[in-house]
């Protein structure tokens, strides 16, 4: 209840400070040190300078699974590492929407696909180097791919597409195993400066995948496996000065780093502190003091400093409130009684109040209520509500009336889970516990860690079947920003796993399983764009996905920081390869 009470003054507070420049961008561009104005960095720059010099410090609450490009799934470790690891691909750094490009970075240009989207085909820059002189080559990107996706006894934490797309790999036992002179035969390098894939399935998205940190170039004959980070080839602007798994590390530039072969990067800063393990609340105070640049994890100030910035006309000039590209939503399991039923599952789709959990949280600068899967910053994003309510305040009459439809007119228990170490999830678990105790639908909350919550319990569907779990709090932000980059992992049936899934609902329905591998063989952007549009839809009327509310971040960047940009490619954070200091 107390936590409720802190939300609900908060909540009030925001409707004061942040006013309406809370769901836009806002300011223009300014080079006068700390005095843009609130939201500047959303759609602009945030104190603009070419100025070279000066120490970026980086500061996070917890670590990174890890900062070898080969094997992370962070968000935030993708955007930090492109200053020291560079890919076929990457996101434009640049304002406003502009980020949501794809851009060559270590290739010449975007990939050339056959008709069929199933060869694709990458040139490599000549003269980019290793940090120890050696030049990159396309052997190297294609060992960086073969170590990422198929040594999982050695780097498990990243994603699999590539393993998943790429042809005639069954027999293939990952480089560590292998002995071969080839390796995996559906990468082909002809010479040094060309990279083919072969894939088994189209695949449009390949300029996408292509961004993937697992594209960044590895030298064979240095790679030790999981502790290949404590001494990592640099192929960016910054090497790695120091490093340690439990305080975090420091970068300084890397000699080796051409400009003339990097399109991308500015290089500003000389040195960039990363430091690990720093409470949130600490974090805050180092920000608003101004003796630290970021909170490198780029999801936004702990819920009680808010007031603090928003009620104060000069904190508040100094804060972005993006959206993050992630929709918290409730999966409902559809192997678990009575969510086997569509009838039950629609109950709940009209039993959720939205705007009451939004204030819950926080309020407004905490997100605004979600009618879609997909969240308004992605390709493919289409507005629309299936389950449409006044005021997304729910509708309990006809919740109660679809409970009757399902054999249920008096409710039934469920389990509810959510992440123990995110406050604004189990505030949100709470609301809605409340919220479904008026239709008779009782919720027991179980909550457990971040670090646990899909490899030991809502990502193992044994684990959720024999605990009745039917309800899973879950937020999800896009591996890239596109209708199959954010859907393909929650929805599609062939990625639910014996254990750390992330299809919580089990959703495992052929129309929309066929309809995804219709649209990832569309070449045509506009097109293939619609598709995501129609499988959310698709999605939505299944019913077994509840969204909540779009997330919005509330960042805080100091005086001192420059060159600051909102990058939404990452989830609403800034963007760490033009952000500098002055300091």
């Amino acid at each position: 209840m107390k936590n409720r009470r802190t939300a609900a003054a908060i909540s009030a507070l925001l409707a004061l400070g942040l006013g309406a420049s809370a769901c836009g961008g806002g300011g223009s561009n300014d080079s006068s040190g700390g005095s843009a104005k609130a939201n500047t960095a959303v759609d602009g720059i945030a104190n603009k300078t070419t100025k070279k010099g000066g120490t970026v410090t980086a500061e996070i609450s917890s670590g990174a699974d890890s900062l070898d490009p080969g094997n992370t799934y962070y968000g935030w470790v993708q955007n930090f590492s492109r200053l020291y690891a560079r890919t076929l691909m990457t996101f434009k750094p640049a304002p406003g929407k502009e980020n949501l490009k794809v851009v060559p970075d270590l290739a010449t240009g975007p990939g050339t696909g056959s008709a069929d989207a199933k060869t694709w085909t990458y040139h490599i820059r000549k003269g980019v180097k290793f940090q120890d002189g050696s030049e990159i080559t396309s052997k190297d990107v294609k060992y960086a791919i073969e170590r990422s996706n198929f040594a999982p006894e050695a780097l498990s934490n990243g994603p699999t597409y590539f393993k998943t797309y790429l042809a005639d790999d069954s027999g293939y036992k990952g480089p560590y195993k292998d002995k071969s002179a080839d390796g995996l035969k559906s990468i082909e390098t002809p010479d040094p400066y060309t990279i083919v894939f072969h894939l088994s399935k189209p695949f449009a998205d390949m300029n996408y995948l292509a961004t993937f940190t697992q594209t960044s170039p590895v030298q064979q004959k240095l790679d030790k496996g999981a502790s290949y980070q404590q001494n990592m080839q640099s192929t960016g602007p910054y090497k790695f000065a120091s490093f340690n798994e439990s305080t975090g590390a420091t970068l300084v530039r890397n000699p080796q780093w051409d400009p003339k072969t990097d399109p991308i990067r500015k290089a500003l800063p000389d040195r960039i502190v990363l430091k690990y393990n720093v409470n949130q609340t600490t974090i805050d105070e180092h920000l608003i003091n101004d003796t630290s640049t970021v909170d490198i994890q780029g999801t936004g100030v702990a819920s009680k400093t808010q007031p603090k910035l928003l009620v104060n006309p000069k904190e508040k000039a100094q804060t972005d409130n993006p959206y993050a590209g992630v929709t918290q939503y409730l999966a409902l399991d559809n192997k678990v009684k009575p969510f086997d039923n569509a009838d039950c599952r629609t109950a709940v789709q009209y039993a959720v109040d939205k705007a009451g959990m939004v204030d819950a949280v926080g309020g407004s600068v905490k997100g605004t209520p979600a009618s879609t899967v997909i969240p308004p910053t992605v390709a493919g994003y289409k507005k629309f509500d299936t389950y449409a309510t006044s005021g997304n305040k729910g509708d309990l009459a006809k919740a109660k009336q679809y409970l009757a439809k399902c054999g249920k007119p008096n409710g039934f228990s469920t389990t509810l889970t959510a992440r123990s170490d995110r406050p604004d999830e189990v505030l949100a678990a709470t609301q809605l516990q409340e919220t479904l105790k008026k239709i008779g639908v009782n919720a027991s909350i179980k909550t457990f860690p971040g670090s646990k919550y899909f490899t030991d319990f809502a990502g193992v569907p044994d684990w959720v079947h024999k605990n009745n779990a039917g309800m899973m709090m879950m937020a999800w932000g896009a591996d890239w920003p596109t209708g199959y980059g954010y859907l393909d992992q929650i929805a599609d049936g062939r990625a639910i796993k014996p254990s750390g899934g992330t299809n919580l609902s089990e959703l495992n329905d052929k129309a929309i399983n066929d309809e995804f591998d219709k649209a990832i063989a569309t070449v045509d952007n506009t097109q293939r764009n619609a598709e995501w549009g129609k499988i959310d839809q698709m999605i939505m009327k299944q019913g077994s996905i509840v969204p909540l509310f779009y997330k919005k971040n509330l960042l805080y960047r100091p005086a001192s920081a420059a060159n600051v940009e909102v990058t939404a490619a990452y989830l609403g954070m800034y963007d760490y390869t033009t952000l500098t200091s002055t300091k």
